[in-house]
């Protein structure tokens, strides 16, 4: 066994500043999606927006298709969020030529329905443009908020790693109320031992957790060893898009210098990002000094690499860094109050371990 963690990755702005309580209510962590898009209020696919509260996305979905009489795959999201938080987001129904059912009926505990229209296409996974958050964390011990304010700044100006959150890996309620972290890593270890996982959405899960953490240790690395530095055949990733190209230094060293300088300066614009591989099989598209960079750490965990390459993946591109939006903070008594939105795809978790060690303090599940 390869005994992997979920939390082990480097800081960029020199660890957390104080430590606090995270999720002691669910309403203590406020996730809202805005999609890439407007449903047109026609068509043969009901569009839901919903809040849910200790519910993960998966179960959601499986039960609407349950109360709608319809295959799973007729169920769709655009991004799964947080089970244990109060989270808003969409969901799309297809029902095709079928009659269609009164989701006033719909009734799930910790669910409700804020809106219902309709759309002509089907919701597709990563349609967000956004998410915006409201976390609350509970006793705050030593709080300086002239070094929290200079935390934010040095945040707005650097970002922090796209590390992908606890979440991923897996996070369990024992019955005492304490978490359990790193089961969809466990689960990720058995299948790259041979263990059938029957369930499709638990074997999805192992997998992208197997994903995700090879990706936090591509990013952990090159904060260790690059960091900011440019790198001869480097990937990045244009803003709020898939589209990449590589940085590969041609010409003489005046002529580098200038691409040098432009890159740079596009950064420093967030026009484009440093990026991270995601794994799978086919060439790293990395070239020259990155790709030798990439090379190496890939070459620390080889039966990982070989097993989501065998599994079809794709070799695809992560943002290495992200920057997030509308950060602000309030204190209310002992509370601090964050806010600020994020691309698809990053979490919130990612930028509270820069800014506080979180302890997390959901209620012991009802029994």
């Amino acid at each position: 066994m390869l005994g992997l963690q979920p939390n082990a990755w480097r800081y960029l702005h020199n660890g957390p500043l104080f430590k606090a309580n995270i999720k002691a209510q669910l309403k203590d962590f406020k996730v809202v999606e805005k999609l890439t898009f407007e449903p047109n209020g026609e068509g043969e696919h009901d569009f839901l927006f919903i809040e849910k509260e200790g519910l993960n996305t998966a179960f959601v979905a499986e039960e609407m298709a349950k109360f709608a009489k319809l295959p799973l795959r007729n169920v769709s999201y655009a991004g799964r969020k947080d089970k244990f938080a109060s989270t808003q987001q969409w969901f799309g129904v297809y029902f095709g030529k079928k009659e269609r059912v009164d989701w006033d009926n719909f009734s799930l505990v910790g669910l409700q329905i804020l809106k219902q229209t309709k759309n002509q296409r089907k919701l597709r996974l990563g349609t967000i443009k956004a998410n915006a958050f409201e976390i609350r964390l509970r006793n705050i011990s030593d709080l300086n908020e002239t070094q929290l304010q200079q935390r934010l700044q040095d945040i707005n100006r650097n970002g922090v790693p796209n590390y992908f959150g606890n979440q991923r890996f897996g996070e369990r309620i024992k019955t005492d109320g304490s978490v359990e972290l790193g089961g969809n890593l466990q689960l990720a270890e058995k299948l790259m031992q041979g263990e059938a996982i029957r369930n499709r959405n638990k074997r999805s899960m192992a997998i992208s957790a197997l994903r995700s953490w090879l990706f936090n240790y591509f990013v952990s690395e090159r904060l260790q060893n690059a960091g900011f530095k440019v790198l001869s055949g480097d990937v990045f990733i244009l803003k709020g898009s898939n589209s990449f190209f590589v940085h590969e230094l041609i010409g003489t060293s005046s002529q580098q210098q200038a691409q040098n300088e432009q890159l740079i300066k596009r950064l420093s614009e967030r026009d484009v990002l440093f990026s991270g591989p995601m794994w799978g099989e086919g060439k790293l598209d990395s070239t020259s000094a990155a790709l030798e960079r990439e090379q190496q750490i890939s070459a620390t965990f080889p039966d990982i690499c070989e097993h989501l390459a065998s599994l079809g993946l794709k070799q695809q591109r992560r943002p290495a860094f992200i920057f997030p939006e509308n950060l602000a903070y309030e204190i209310e008594d002992n509370d601090l109050i964050l806010r600020f939105s994020l691309p698809s795809g990053s979490f919130a978790t990612s930028v509270l371990r820069e800014i506080v060690d979180i302890d997390v303090g959901i209620a012991p599940p009802k029994v």
